[in-house]
């Protein structure tokens, strides 16, 4: 994978950066709801590089980044999970990775979301149409995968994605995904929180968590400003007595290389590969989904490559 752009203009602020993009999982009322909070300021900005997205496809996707890194804190090891929505609407739909180390990548589906008139707001219902949401988890113990799918009801991810776990898991969950943009469009803040309710949570607590989640501030909003994610959960929940429980590292990550896209080519169907290396074009570009990347290939490259197919000719 290469990063178009890494996050800030010197080493001090780039590591600044990578310090503050982390997941923090946490518990509210003695255990009786659990959360994450997810720093991705960072993760967000370099993401939008590599993809090169506009504002809209940058918001959009921007959720759904912050949905799989949210989702993925309760995930170990190699345990990865893919977060997937197909619509009617002009977005058509996206697909997000991520695993337990924090690691998150994935696309949109049509690039750039086509716009008839200027909207005026963040309302993204409308870009979405009619679809599904699908998560799919790998677990490393699993002998298979398991995905869980539901129609979206609501036409964004986080209160879809709430519906997800209602329907699927018959668990109450609270998603807040939060993209900050200044005047020149530029993203300041990302971040997102995420609460389920364990089973057995007494009444008042959950109406207490209710009304503390509808008075949420704009999570992206907070992070501009420079406010800690910890800082957040505690001034907001306070009166939940919120536990921090552990960290982790967030980051726009794909492990995709020039040798695995390589060995794909090899792959091709001896016609296919036969054409490329007579007509072209070269350099020949393969493009990674998940990241963007671009692997370059020149004719000869082309000519070993089919050559170890047909070592006599």
């Amino acid at each position: 994978m290469e990063k178009k752009q890494v996050y800030g203009d010197t080493i001090k602020e780039r590591l600044l950066a990578s310090a503050k993009d982390r997941w923090h999982n946490f518990l509210l009322a003695d255990g009786a709801i659990r959360g994450v909070v997810v720093h991705g300021t960072r993760m967000i900005n370099e993401m939008r590089a590599n993809h090169r997205l506009g504002i809209l496809e940058t918001l959009v996707l921007g959720h759904a980044y912050l949905a799989g890194a949210l989702m993925a804190a309760s995930l170990k090891g190699r345990d990865r999970l893919a977060l997937q929505i197909e619509c009617s609407g002009p977005i058509r739909g996206f697909s997000v990775e991520a695993n337990g180390y924090g690691e998150v990548r994935g696309y949109l589906k049509n690039v750039p979301i086509p716009v008839d008139r200027p909207s005026e707001d963040f309302n993204l219902s409308p870009f979405f149409g009619v679809g599904f949401l699908s998560v799919t988890r790998y677990l490393q113990d699993a002998k298979q995968p398991f995905t869980g799918k539901v129609m979206m009801t609501h036409g964004t991810v986080a209160k879809d994605l709430a519906h997800y776990f209602l329907q699927s898991e018959q668990i109450h969950t609270a998603v807040d995904l939060s993209v900050k943009f200044d005047s020149t469009g530029a993203v300041t803040g990302a971040g997102g929180l995420f609460l389920q309710v364990m089973p057995g949570s007494d009444t008042q607590t959950v109406a207490d968590l209710e009304r503390m989640v509808w008075d949420l501030p704009s999570i992206g909003s907070a992070f501009a400003s420079g406010t800690d994610p910890e800082q957040l959960v505690a001034r907001v929940f306070r009166r939940l007595h919120p536990r921090f429980i552990g960290q982790r590292r967030v980051e726009f990550m794909c492990h995709c290389n020039r040798d695995r896209t390589k060995n794909l080519l090899t792959l091709l169907p001896i016609a296919d590969l036969k054409d490329i290396c007579d007509n072209g074009p070269f350099p020949l570009e393969m493009r990674c989904h998940h990241c963007s990347t671009c692997y370059r290939f020149t004719r000869q490259e082309m000519l070993e490559i089919y050559g170890r197919r047909f070592p006599d000719n």
